[in-house]
């Protein structure tokens, strides 16, 4: 029934009312954060299916069902959906629950505690990425309160095994209830949004595309002896040799369309000395002085090769007769990883080494980057220039690796996105003493919002 003027005119203060006494967002999104840091899931174990009830909980004290797929016992996946008219393919939201382990002795703080201080929420995950996981269940649980118009679906996915072990988690999903998760949008970590010396946000850094892992190894191969009589065949000279070899040489130079555009937007907003870098990258002493100074841009303009382990030997008056170095590849989008490995053998030069293919489990496919174009890019543009007006959007190569790889596999416009930090902030991920600011953690929210809101709302 369609209500007159008057009574809609007098019905608008009455709901703007009822807005304002929503629970406010960014409090939400730290009370949940906090919660769920003080869930210990460290992978291993994982233990994820704890933390996957406990968001199911508050979703359930909002009318919403949800649903935990466990991949093995313990190893739980929660998915929940809020319905929309069915116009468009749905956008999903998705996090992982699993967090890496802890040295505990080198923490100033309880890792599990969720302690705020000087303005930091403190704990493992706080950052990677139990943010994210929180600021997806309050954007979630804003819209279904404001009983927001969709022509979406918004699926929120918390899933297991980011933290290499993603055959619990993404692998599970996407080969045995793809249905549940099916979308044409996603947001998952994996960007950067870089706070700066005057605190404010410098950009927010798009992924669209990421770095792809190939584990390799080398093998020097000898005649093991005595340790007294050296030998010319001695496999760890050998290997040792073409450690030197491929630890000084880096791979060509080559650009994408993310990492081109990167760099040009970056040099738009950099000081001149910086902005020279940018805008003359094929100049080999300016790659030479990103590899010294600044070894994240360097990573995403090559393939990088980096060993990592030495194995070889097992009594010190012995010669072994054999010598391994494992190799951490990360390829970019269209390495093609066989001539990879030819130029490493060319590079090598050494019919006593050997170069291989080290695979441990589950690879992550490499598979087209997600559009610059798209309508979620450019909704993530605006709601960047809403929350954050004095930063500017740069689409992102990951160089390190996250489960959107799996979905755009599928065919899925997948995009990384993070909460802002500082880079003091960045070099403690995966580190000891973890934090996130309270701050920046309420502005993310509102910036996923926004870019949720415009995407999946009804125009």
């Amino acid at each position: 029934m369609k209500l007159p003027r008057l009574t809609l005119l007098l019905a608008l203060p009455l709901v703007a009312a009822a807005q304002n006494q929503l629970p406010d967002m960014r409090q939400e999104t730290i009370k949940f954060l906090s919660e769920l840091v003080r869930i210990d899931t460290s992978n291993p174990p994982g233990n994820e299916t704890r933390a996957a009830q406990y968001i199911k909980q508050v979703l359930a004290s909002e009318g919403i069902d949800s649903q935990i797929f466990e991949s093995a016992p313990g190893r739980g996946n929660l998915v929940a959906r809020l319905k929309g008219s069915g116009a468009k393919k749905p956008l999903l939201l998705m996090g992982h629950l699993d967090v890496v382990g802890v040295e505990r002795s080198r923490w100033t703080v309880d890792p599990f505690a969720a302690l705020v201080r000087d303005g930091f929420l403190y704990g493992r995950g706080s950052v990677d990425d139990k943010s994210m996981d929180a600021a997806n269940l309050a954007v979630f649980l804003r819209l279904k309160r404001e009983r927001a118009a969709l022509d979406r679906d918004v699926i929120l996915l918390a899933e297991a095994g980011e933290e290499g072990t993603s055959q619990y988690g993404v692998d599970y999903m996407v080969a045995q209830h793809w249905d549940a998760i099916a979308c044409e949008f996603a947001l998952n970590e994996g960007g950067t949004s870089l706070i700066g010396n005057d605190g404010h946000v410098r950009y927010t850094a798009i992924e669209t595309t990421e770095k792809v892992p190939r584990t390799m190894k080398l093998v020097a191969h000898g005649t093991s002896g005595h340790g007294s009589m050296p030998r010319l065949d001695n496999a760890i000279v050998h290997l040792g040799a073409a450690v030197e070899k491929i630890g000084s040489t880096q791979q060509p130079m080559r650009l994408n369309e993310t990492t081109r555009t990167f760099f040009e937007r970056l040099a738009a907003i950099s000081p001149p000395e910086e902005a020279r870098l940018y805008t003359h990258l094929d100049d080999p002493q300016v790659q030479a002085e990103l590899q010294r100074s600044n070894i994240l841009y360097n990573s995403m303009l090559r393939t990088s090769v980096v060993p990592t382990i030495i194995k070889g030997g097992f009594r010190e008056n012995v010669i072994p007769a054999e010598a391994e170095a494992e190799l951490d590849v990360r390829a970019l989008p269209d390495e093609d990883i066989a001539a990879l490995m030819t130029r490493l053998r060319t590079l090598i030069n050494d019919p006593a080494v050997t170069v291989e293919r080290d695979q441990h489990g589950p690879e992550r496919p490499a598979n087209p980057a997600s559009s610059l174009h798209s309508e979620m890019f450019a909704a993530l543009e605006h709601a960047q220039k809403r929350v954050f007006p004095s930063a500017i959007t740069l689409p992102l190569m990951q160089t390190g690796a996250t489960d959107a790889a799996q979905l755009r596999a599928k065919g899925v416009q997948a995009y990384g996105i993070e909460v802002p930090f500082a880079d003091e902030e960045l070099h403690r991920m995966h580190g000891n003493d973890e934090r996130v600011s309270v701050q920046a953690m309420g502005e993310f929210a509102e910036y996923l919002y926004d870019a949720v809101k415009e995407v999946a709302g009804k125009k």
